[in-house]
């Protein structure tokens, strides 16, 4: 027997949605109808996210409850209207990645049971130099959004120092992204080394809040800037993203005037439809205005401390310290 569908209207195209009344949220009984309708609803601003940039695929199809599948290619089988870009992992491998470049790609990818879209920091037509910079800001045990929020403004005063504009959003979860519309003249890993300065920068000012300690045992109950969401084939949850939770929260983009008392559990795939047809996409000067990196990566030059891990499924990077968490390293010559 064919599985129930319905068809929506997507712009020029027409998107069909498969066992359309299938429970995806179990917390809050949403379906996947209404994650497709959700993604319509905010076609806009999610499009100006992911609009040109090589996507990744968080899918769960039998709902949130269930383990995801995370998918870099495109299937093989997909309209013809739907745009792939090549990219190149770490590894040297590579691969066609979804080219966002409609609402109807993203209603289309919701029906496949995507929850989650991935973007690059970087554009179709030159994936090797990125176009955003992202600071992501990540609580660890013992802290949570409250602390996220005091070092998202610690962020926004070093930004402001360097003229640059930062956009934040809630990650959908307990922290807190910002991104920078940055000018294509570097690469990723200078775009990590300007990551590595600022994220060293709000450590300086608040050593109680904020650490860039990438080994977990060394965190402590601080806020983690994670520099390494800039490095090559690294992807965060793109703004308007619905996060794979059961009560379906949303990665919702927020001004700084409403990040001061916001709490992001008022949003999600119920909430931010009727928000957005209110106010439209806050974000949507992000594109105006492209900043230079080179202070950032002046004071990197500048910092003794050099480079520092990488994840560990990359190749061994120069100038990298080692690659161990300190409890398992050994003395050097016994």
């Amino acid at each position: 027997m064919a599985s129930p569908f319905i068809e929506l209207n997507v712009g020029d195209r027409v998107i069909k949605v498969t066992n359309p009344d299938k429970i995806y949220f179990p917390e809050i009984g949403a379906t996947k109808r209404d994650l497709v309708e959700y993604y319509v609803s905010v076609g806009d601003g999610a499009l100006r996210a992911l609009r040109d940039r090589p996507t990744y695929l968080k899918r769960h199809p039998d709902g949130v409850a269930t383990e995801a599948i995370y998918q870099k290619r495109i299937p093989p089988k997909h309209p013809e209207w739907l745009q792939t870009v090549t990219i190149r992992f770490p590894s040297g491998r590579t691969a066609d990645a979804l080219r966002v470049t409609e609402v109807a790609a993203i209603a289309y990818c919701a029906n496949l049971a995507t929850i989650d879209f991935h973007p690059w920091p970087t554009r179709a037509d030159d994936v090797e130099h990125p176009d955003e910079l992202r600071i992501d800001i990540d609580p660890q045990p013992g802290t949570g959004f409250e602390d996220a929020r005091v070092a998202a403004f610690v962020v926004r005063e070093i930004l402001d120092e360097f003229g640059m504009r930062g956009f934040p959003k809630t990650s959908g979860s307990r922290g807190i992204h910002i991104n920078v519309r940055i000018q294509r003249d570097w690469s990723f890993t200078e775009v990590r080394q300007s990551a590595i300065a600022l994220a060293r920068e709000v450590e300086r000012r608040r050593p109680d809040l904020a650490t860039t300690a990438w080994w977990k045992e060394e965190r402590g109950e601080k806020v983690f800037i994670d520099y390494n969401q800039n490095a090559r084939d690294r992807t965060i949850a793109s703004a308007y993203s619905v996060r794979a939770k059961p009560h379906a929260p949303v990665s919702t983009p927020v001004t700084w005037e409403e990040l001061a008392d916001v709490d992001p559990r008022d949003f999600d795939i119920r909430t931010v439809p009727p928000r957005f047809a209110e106010l439209g996409d806050v974000h949507r000067e992000i594109d105006d205005r492209a900043f230079t990196i080179e202070p950032l990566l002046e004071r990197y030059a500048k910092d003794e401390r050099g480079d520092m891990p990488y994840p560990p499924n990359y190749p061994k990077m120069p100038g990298e310290p080692k690659r161990v968490q300190p409890s398992k390293a050994r003395p050097e010559n016994g």
